[in-house]
């Protein structure tokens, strides 16, 4: 599809269908459409979505100042108006509009494109609502006619749950779970975190000092040289509080290069954090009834692949999440993804947390893969 798409008859009445069917099987299951406006307060995405959302947003100003963008998805407009709204929960919605990107680098790709989706708020069984929404999303692509895909998966709460189990100031926990989608941050944190700047960094005053002699006159970016020596020895100290066990560091940066057909890689993931000592039963089965969950529904589990550095490219999620893949005529391409967001209602203004799990079907790729 070209970067500013056309669609002509024969296009929209293909979407149309399409959604005409979606939206039937989801209002059969409960969830009644809702359509957000297109123009959204900018903070919304630009502080909740991520560094590869936020690059991506149309953003403009209005003729009162307002920063306003073009929605580059649904599910945070939705969940805004639930909270704004008061509405009581569990709430089951669904939707079906155009969403808009910006594609740097990708000219061809197109700046918008229709999203067909679900999101489920408030389900205190959070087993049950990963259930619902997994097999909704299945449903759906079937009910449109397709049975050829594969599922990628992943947990950001097992992530969430291992980091937690380790030896580290709060903070440090925090940094680990925040930067999970930054590529090589995490591992290359716990390595530092497991073999120590330590040894590298001097320790006392006359060993900083040497150093700074050794370098000459060299500008010291407008800071005095004692504060360069206080900071170097702080760092020092930082470093030798926070050494963490090399096996654990080790065996956590192990575990995030785990990629593979589901049930290897759980078996993976059970020996290292077994290695470890570490137990993370609840998570483990968690993600065991999900895949129980794909088998009852006929997915080969030949076709589900875990991935544990795997979190899509919306920093909201916090639990389970999962793409959909098939093939159109140029290849492989996602056409459905979905996860579990337990903590954007309260970023948005909930006064207590409210458990959310949802997923998104790019309609126009799934009409492209049952042409292919």
């Amino acid at each position: 599809m070209a970067a500013f798409p056309y669609y002509g008859t024969a296009d929209i009445e293909a979407l149309n269908a399409q959604a005409v069917r979606l939206l039937a099987l989801f209002g059969d299951k409960g969830y009644r459409r809702e359509e957000p406006s297109v123009l959204q307060p900018a903070d919304i995405f630009l502080d909740r979505s991520g560094e590869e959302i936020r690059r991506r947003t149309f953003t403009l100003t209005d003729p009162t100042g307002r920063d306003l963008a073009l929605r580059p998805d649904l599910t945070i407009p939705i969940c805004r108006e639930a909270v704004r709204s008061g509405r009581d929960f569990p709430a089951r919605i669904s939707y079906n509009g155009l969403v808009f990107r910006h594609q740097p680098g990708e000219p061809q790709r197109p700046t918008q494109f229709f999203q067909a989706g679900v999101e489920l708020l408030g389900i205190a069984d959070r087993a049950a609502g990963d259930t619902e929404i997994l097999s909704l999303a299945i449903e759906a692509l079937r009910t449109c006619g397709l049975n050829d895909f594969s599922l990628r998966i992943g947990d950001l709460a097992l992530f969430g749950a291992l980091v937690d189990a380790l030896a580290l100031p709060r903070q440090w926990r925090f940094r680990l779970k925040r930067h999970f989608w930054r590529a090589g941050y995490v591992e290359s944190l716990l390595f530092w975190l497991g073999h120590g700047e330590s040894a590298r960094l001097p320790g006392t005053r006359a060993e900083v000092e040497a150093l700074l002699d050794a370098q000459g006159e060299a500008p010291l970016a407008g800071r005095t040289r004692e504060d360069i020596i206080a900071r170097t020895l702080d760092r020092a100290a930082e470093a030798k509080s926070l050494k963490l066990d090399p096996v654990v560091a080790d065996a956590v940066a192990k575990l995030l290069d785990i990629s593979g057909p589901a049930d290897q890689a759980m078996a993976q993931v059970r020996g290292l954090l077994k290695a470890a000592n570490i137990s993370l039963d609840a998570q483990l089965a968690a993600m065991d009834a999900r895949l129980a969950t794909l088998k009852a529904l006929g997915v080969d589990p030949a076709r589900v692949q875990f991935t544990a550095h795997f979190g899509r490219n919306m920093e909201y999620y916090t639990g389970f999440v999962f793409e959909m893949w098939a093939k159109d005529k140029e290849g492989p391409v996602q056409i459905a993804g979905g996860g579990r967001y337990d903590t954007l209602l309260e970023t948005l203004g909930a006064k207590s947390p409210v458990s959310a799990i949802g997923c998104a079907i790019r309609t126009e790729r799934l009409l492209a893969v049952k042409g292919a």
